[in-house]
């Protein structure tokens, strides 16, 4: 009876197994690679806004404080966005006639909020506590990046599961005095890992890694 394989049958399936095998490492691999990148978490894009409001200019070359828009940083869940009035507390005088701000003084004159595009947006199934993060030491940029350095407002970080439970689990890597979690040009000190674990008993800083911690 003649074969009904070739010889090269056998070498043939294996290699064909092996090829298989490494397809799916290399697609996996190209996927989490993916799921990292900006293309994905959107980490540095900047989408457009009703009106091209400069951080850099207000909170970098004014010097601005972040808590004089974002009233509830410290007290609630939410950051909070400036109401039209806010704005025109300067604007009344401050570049008046000027056709980029016609929408802020719409708005003023109707009472219509401004509808700006979400930057960092979370699902609905994840929890985030502004005042929490303030009050205990993180400061603005390890999320939100160098804002004042900004022309248009850009994601600062992927803000992934993984970036938050990185922290969670190291804080001391993050965690800053209390006066300098609002100041954008802060950096580590070289000592930061041994006067970070002071400021994380000092502030009684839990590494709090639970699913229901984020998850409610």
């Amino acid at each position: 009876m003649s074969q009904v394989f070739s010889r090269r049958a056998n070498a043939i399936a294996r290699g064909s197994l092996i090829g298989f095998i490494l397809f799916i490492v290399v697609l996996g691999t190209a996927y989490w690679v993916y799921i990292r990148s900006p293309l994905f978490t959107g980490v540095g894009s900047a989408p457009p806004q009703p009106v091209p409001f400069s951080h850099q200019l207000h909170a970098g070359d004014l010097g601005i404080d972040c808590r004089y828009c974002h009233t509830t940083v410290q007290t609630s869940a939410f950051a909070g966005m400036p109401d039209t009035k806010t704005c025109m507390n300067c604007h009344t005088i401050v570049k008046n006639t000027s056709p980029l701000l016609a929408p802020v003084r719409e708005s003023f004159q109707t009472g219509k909020a401004i509808q700006w595009t979400r930057v960092n947006n979370l699902p609905d199934y994840v929890y985030f506590d502004h005042s929490i993060h303030v009050n205990k030491g993180i400061g603005c940029s390890s999320c939100h990046g160098q804002v004042d350095k900004e022309p248009f407002m850009a994601k600062g970080a992927s803000l992934q599961m993984g970036f938050c439970v990185n922290c969670h689990m190291h804080p001391e890597t993050q965690v800053r005095p209390l006066d300098q979690v609002f100041n954008m040009s802060w950096q580590p000190p070289a000592n930061q890992a041994q006067v970070g674990a002071q400021l994380v008993q000092q502030y009684h800083i839990q590494s709090k890694i639970s699913c229901s911690v984020c998850h409610r």
